[in-house]
C-alpha cells in the first residue's frame, strides 16, 4: 500500500498527462492509468486520420509509460456516452443558432463522471488530470484558480465541475509553466515526448472543419437551410448565405461575398434563417444573460458582486457586476465587449479564482 493511496490518472499519451502520472508516482501515490476512447473518426466521416488523444498511437504512448514505470493501465470505451451527449449537443446548438463549447461539456458531463465511476470500481480515492489549473479551498468549498502559466491556463473550461468532482481531483502540473513540464519529461527520459507538438482542435473535428462535420452529421438539415438571407442591422437583404449554422458571432472571413467594407456576423436568427451582418461597432454589447450556472467558490454566485467575466477561452476578461435573476444571472459589463456569442461559456473570476460560470443565453445590446 502506497503512503498516499491510489489515484486514477487520465492519460492521453501526451506530455502533460504523462508528467502528471510521473509526478504522482514519485510523490508516493499508487498510480493507475486510464485512457478514454471518446470518439472514432470512422464514425463521423472526414478525410483525416485519427489524431490527438484518441489515436491508436496516443493510446500506445500512454500504455508504454505505464509499462515502463510499472503501474496498471486501462483503456475504456466511452464513445457511446460521448456521442450521445457531446456530439449531439454540438450539432443541436449550431442548428439552434448558437456556438457550443464541447470541451466544457465533455469535462463536466462525460470525462469526470466516467473517471469517478472507474475510480470507485478500481478503489481509487482520487483522480488526476494534466490540466493547467490549481485547486484551492475556503470554508469547506473547493474552487479552481488559474494556472501559474497564463498562456496555458485551462481554468476556463473547468467551470462546470461540482464539489464532488473537485473534492476528488488533483491537477499536479497546475503550478508549473509549460517549459518546466517539458523539462521534467526530458529529465525522466522522455526526450521525444518533451518535444511533442500540441493539438488545439476539437477532438472529433481534427481537420478543424466544423462545417464539414455538420454536413456529414445532418446533411438534410443543413441542405434545407442553405440559401437564407444575409440582412443588415435594419433588416435589408444584402445577400444569401450557405445556412445559418455555418456562421458564428464576430465572424468576418468566409462569408462568401464581398460587401465593399468589412462586415461581421452580429446576430443569427434561426426562426427566419437570417444572418445579420454589421460593422465592428455593431458587435458591442454591454451585458449578457447566463444560465445553467455552477457556483464554485461560494455556495451561490453573490448577487451584486463585481467580478471579471470571460466570454471565450482567450478573452482577457472584463470587469462586470453580476445579478441573480431567478434561474439565470444578468451580467452588466463595466466596459463594452465585442463578440458575445450565445452558447459559449461565461466564467466569473475573483482575481485568479473561479467564482462560477454558465452558458451565455443572450447578450444585452448597447442602449
Amino acid at each position: 500500500m502506497s503512503k498516499n493511496g491510489r489515484v486514477l490518472v487520465a492519460m492521453s499519451g501526451g506530455i502533460d498527462s504523462t508528467v502528471t502520472a510521473m509526478m504522482l508516482h514519485d510523490q508516493g501515490y499508487e498510480v493507475v492509468g486510464i485512457t478514454m476512447k471518446t470518439w472514432d473518426y470512422a464514425n463521423v466521416g472526414g478525410s483525416h486520420k485519427e489524431t490527438g488523444c484518441c489515436s491508436l498511437d496516443s493510446i500506445n504512448d500512454a500504455r508504454e509509460v505505464a509499462v515502463k514505470v510499472g503501474f496498471h493501465h486501462f483503456i475504456i470505451d466511452i464513445r457511446d456516452e460521448f456521442g450521445d451527449y457531446v456530439i449531439h449537443n454540438f450539432v443541436d446548438e449550431y442548428l439552434a443558432g448558437r456556438t457550443p463549447n464541447p470541451c466544457v461539456l465533455c469535462n463536466t458531463h462525460i470525462k469526470w463522471r466516467a473517471l469517478l465511476r472507474r475510480a470507485d470500481a478500481l478503489d481509487c480515492g482520487l483522480i488526476a488530470t494534466g490540466h493547467y489549473a490549481t485547486i484551492n479551498q475556503q470554508q469547506g468549498r473547493k474552487y479552481i484558480t488559474r494556472s501559474k502559466d497564463p498562456d496555458k491556463d485551462q481554468s476556463y473550461v473547468l467551470w462546470g465541475l461540482d464539489q464532488e468532482c473537485l473534492n476528488r481531483s488533483l491537477f499536479p502540473i497546475g503550478g508549473y509553466r509549460k517549459e518546466e513540464v517539458r523539462q521534467m519529461a526530458y529529465d525522466w527520459g522522455y526526450e521525444e515526448l518533451s518535444k511533442k507538438a500540441e493539438s488545439y482542435e476539437i477532438c472529433f473535428v481534427p481537420d478543424n472543419d466544423y462545417r464539414g462535420f455538420l454536413r456529414r452529421q445532418v446533411p438534410d438539415a443543413v441542405n434545407h437551410l442553405s440559401g437564407g438571407d444575409f440582412v443588415d442591422t435594419v433588416g435589408n437583404v444584402i445577400g444569401q448565405h450557405a445556412g445559418y449554422p455555418f456562421y458564428t458571432i464576430g465572424q468576418r472571413k468566409g462569408l462568401g461575398m464581398a460587401f465593399g467594407s468589412p462586415k461581421y456576423v452580429v446576430e443569427i436568427k434561426p426562426a427566419t434563417n437570417e444572418v445579420v451582418l454589421g460593422d465592428l461597432e455593431d458587435l458591442v454589447r454591454n451585458g449578457m444573460y447566463v444560465y445553467k450556472t455552477n457556483s464554485m467558490k461560494y455556495e451561490q454566485i453573490p448577487d451584486g458582486m463585481e467580478l471579471i467575466s470571460k466570454v471565450r477561452y482567450h478573452d482577457a476578461g472584463t470587469l462586470s457586476t453580476v445579478h441573480q435573476e431567478g434561474d439565470r444571472v444578468r451580467v452588466d459589463f463595466h466596459a463594452h465587449v465585442r463578440g458575445v456569442a450565445p452558447g459559449q461559456s461565461a466564467v466569473f473570476y475573483e482575481g485568479d479564482d473561479i467564482v462560477g460560470g454558465g452558458i451565455i443565453h443572450t447578450s444585452l445590446n448597447d442602449l
